[in-house]
């Protein structure tokens, strides 16, 4: 393994940051030298909930609780491969819970290898306590006042917990015919 290959980017929109991206980012810091987390700076599939800064301070803050000193965040704000190339990476960081997630993955290494063939992509697979943990599903149960604290860094509870009433109330609305009283 060359120098330069000791750097590896875990791209997401961490929306919000999971204790099982954290195990994963975890894990990626005990193998490489350096992890940038890239947190996406948008999405063409949905409309995250918390902003990008809020997103990349959420995973800061849980990087640094972890004593992950070898761990950047920052904002993705362009392809994968062109930010891999940006920051001297040489691998993509990706985690898997289920085979549905292969297969989504799979295909986008390909399309990663297809645009930037030194790029190599990295399975870790979910750790089993964590392998049913997903950021919507996280949003979700926050949105209906459920308990997250369990599958969250205590500072992202908090911030669902500021931001759910108002989630919850507006589905009350469109649940009752778009009317409030």
């Amino acid at each position: 393994m060359s120098p330069g290959s000791r750097v590896a980017m875990c791209p997401g929109t961490y929306d919000p940051v999971t204790l099982g991206h954290l195990d994963i980012i975890e894990r990626a810091a005990r193998v490489f030298a350096e992890v940038v987390v890239a947190v996406t700076d948008g999405s063409f599939k949905k409309q995250p909930m918390f902003s990008t800064e809020e997103r990349i301070a959420f995973v800061r803050d849980a990087a640094a609780e972890r004593g992950l000193h070898n761990v950047r965040v920052e904002p993705l704000r362009q392809l994968v491969t062109e930010h891999a190339r940006a920051i001297g990476a040489h691998a993509v960081i990706k985690g898997l819970r289920a085979i549905s997630d292969f297969d989504y993955e799979f295909q986008m290494a390909q399309i990663n290898k297809h645009l930037a063939p030194e790029l190599e992509t990295v399975y870790l697979p979910a750790s089993p306590r964590f392998s049913f943990i997903s950021s919507s599903g996280v949003r979700e149960v926050a949105a209906w006042g459920g308990d997250v604290e369990a599958w969250v860094p205590a500072h992202v509870a908090r911030a669902l917990r500021e931001r759910s009433p108002r989630l919850a109330s507006a589905k009350d609305a469109v649940v009752g015919g778009g009317k409030t009283e």
